[in-house]
Formats: C-alpha cells, sequence, structure tokens
C-alpha cells in the first residue's frame, strides 16, 4: 500500500498522546516544536513530561485511557506499552475522525513520523513506512552531513532572491528554468563550505544579466 507524503501545519491543532514514557516523550517533543496542542493521558510521565506539564506546554489527563477519552483530537499517538489499551485507543480514536500512530504496532498505524533533518524552514524526511526505523536513522545522518546548518540561512537568502526574480521573468516556466541552470552542483558546495556570499553573489550576477538582456532587447 503506497503512502501520501505531506507536511502537516500543527500549530493549535489538538493532538493527544496514549503513554508517558520515553516514547511518548520524544513523540511529544515534536509535536510542541510544530505548535500543536497536546494532551497526554497517562497515570504516570517520565520526569521531561512532569515537566512540561507543570510549566503547562502540555495537558495531563493524570489516569489511564478509557473510552471516551479521545474525542475532537486531529492526530492520536498510542504509546503506551500495553498493546491492549494501544489497540482500544486506536480504534476510538479512528471513530471519532483522528488519524493514528501506533508506536508498538507500526503496521496498524494510518501514518507514521519520518526521520528528519531541519535547517530553518528547509525540513529533509526520511521514511521507510514503519518497516525500519534504523535505516532512518543512518539515512538521517546522511543527510544531516550533506545539507549542514547553513542551508538554513541559504533557504532565507533564496527567498529574497526569488521575490526579486519574479521582476525579470513573467513567467513560471522561466522561473523554473532559470532556477533549474542558476542551482547548479557549484553554488550548493559553496553553500556546503559556508560561502554564502559568493553563492549569492552568483545568482544576482545571473539575475541581472537577465535584466541586461531584457533592456538590450528593447532597443
Amino acid at each position: 500500500m503506497g503512502l501520501y507524503p505531506l507536511n502537516l501545519k500543527l500549530a493549535g491543532r489538538p493532538c493527544a498522546v496514549v503513554g508517558g514514557g520515553r516514547v511518548a516523550e520524544r513523540k511529544i517533543r515534536r509535536l510542541i516544536a510544530a505548535g500543536a496542542s497536546v494532551t497526554v493521558i497517562a497515570p504516570d510521565l517520565t520526569s521531561a513530561l512532569r515537566e512540561m506539564a507543570s510549566r503547562q506546554e502540555i495537558c495531563w489527563r493524570q489516569a489511564g485511557y478509557a473510552p471516551g477519552m479521545l474525542q475532537g483530537f486531529v492526530l492520536v499517538f498510542c504509546a503506551s506499552n500495553d498493546a491492549k489499551v494501544n489497540e482500544r485507543a486506536s480504534k476510538e480514536a479512528r471513530a471519532s475522525g483522528a488519524l493514528v500512530n501506533d508506536a508498538v504496532t507500526p503496521e496498524q498505524s494510518d501514518f507514521f513520523v519520518p526521520a528528519s533533518v531541519e535547517r530553518g524552514d528547509l525540513l529533509l524526511t526520511v521514511a521507510t513506512g514503519g518497516r525500519s526505523p534504523a535505516l532512518s536513522r543512518v539515512l538521517r545522518q546522511e543527510l544531516e552531513r550533506e545539507f549542514p546548518p547553513a542551508f538554513g540561512e541559504w533557504l532565507d537568502r533564496l527567498a529574497v532572491l526569488r521575490a526579486e526574480l519574479h521582476a525579470y521573468l513573467a513567467t513560471s516556466e522561466s522561473r523554473q528554468a532559470f532556477w533549474r541552470h542558476a542551482l547548479s552542483e557549484s553554488v550548493l558546495e559553496q553553500i556546503r563550505s559556508g560561502q554564502l556570499d559568493r553563492a549569492e553573489g552568483e545568482i544576482r550576477d545571473a539575475i541581472t544579466g537577465i535584466g541586461t538582456e531584457s533592456q538590450d532587447g528593447s532597443r
């Protein structure tokens, strides 16, 4: 069965996590980073999650899962160490319209959380459909080496350059053709080595060249 890749905006959206152990903690940290409104259902929490609850970063329902607790959530993460609890929670969550991630039985999940590398707004992900988390981790480490933190700043600069290009090229097809040529391997290597000014200079020279050609053609 194929998977549909997408990135979700979860800011302010209600998400639930059943379980309060280490696995649940990893899920919760990523949800908090995405701005989700997180409710944790568990009789006990890790010390880090207790601190989050004390700071009101998460809502803690200090109880074991029981029917009726999973109404109104967008995503539900079943991370209890009891497979039967996860199964019951999954059924209720799906019946209420939520998508479910089962950390203990991945094949029962509606979605998977990929291994990821974040460089500012640049998000790179690797997923194996839950079949090999170890391979995901190895490939994520490869991506971390291939795309250092400089790519985050480069994306910010690229957004400015992209806006400037609209003044010179009117169609999306012409702009796409420009970027296919401009974002060359040499430019990418400059970014990897931290030479962002030099990489930006090359792109600006190419944009300026378009403006010069346009002026010459209009004479």
